[in-house]
C-alpha cells in the first residue's frame, strides 16, 4: 500500500522551504452553489476559487523574511508523500508575514492564478 500521509516537500521558484505540519491546498476548480426558491431546488450557480497553497513553514537563519512577503509571479509546489505534486502558477506571498519566536512558525499562504494537480 502506497503511503497516502506524511513528508512533504514545499517550494517556491526552486527554494526549498522548511514546511512544518499540515498543509492545504486548493487547485481552483469552480465551486458549485444551490440555487433553492421557495418551492424546490431550481439549480446551481458557479464562483470561481482562488487557487492556493498554505501551511506553516518554520523561520531559519537563511530565511529572508521581506524577500518572502514581497514574493509575486511565483511557482510554487507542494510535494505530497502520496507522489502527487501541487504546482501553483502565477503566485504571489499573501499571508501577513507573523512570526512565533518560540518555535520561528510562519503561517505562509501563496495565492496563484492556476493551480495543477499532478498524479504519481
Amino acid at each position: 500500500m502506497a503511503n497516502r500521509a506524511g513528508k512533504i516537500t514545499l517550494k517556491t521558484d526552486g527554494m526549498v522551504l522548511d514546511a512544518k505540519g499540515s498543509f492545504t491546498y486548493n487547485i481552483g476548480e469552480e465551486k458549485r452553489t444551490a440555487i433553492v426558491g421557495a418551492d424546490r431546488v431550481h439549480g446551481y450557480y458557479t464562483q470561481p476559487q482562488v487557487p492556493f497553497i498554505e501551511g506553516i513553514i518554520t523561520d531559519d537563519a537563511a530565511l529572508d523574511l521581506g524577500a518572502l512577503l514581497r514574493g509575486k509571479d511565483l511557482t510554487a509546489t507542494l510535494d505530497l508523500a502520496n507522489g502527487k505534486t501541487i504546482v501553483l502558477r502565477q503566485a504571489w506571498y499573501a499571508g501577513e508575514g507573523n512570526v512565533t519566536t518560540e518555535q520561528g512558525e510562519i503561517s505562509a499562504r501563496w495565492e496563484g492564478l492556476s493551480a495543477t494537480e499532478i498524479a504519481a
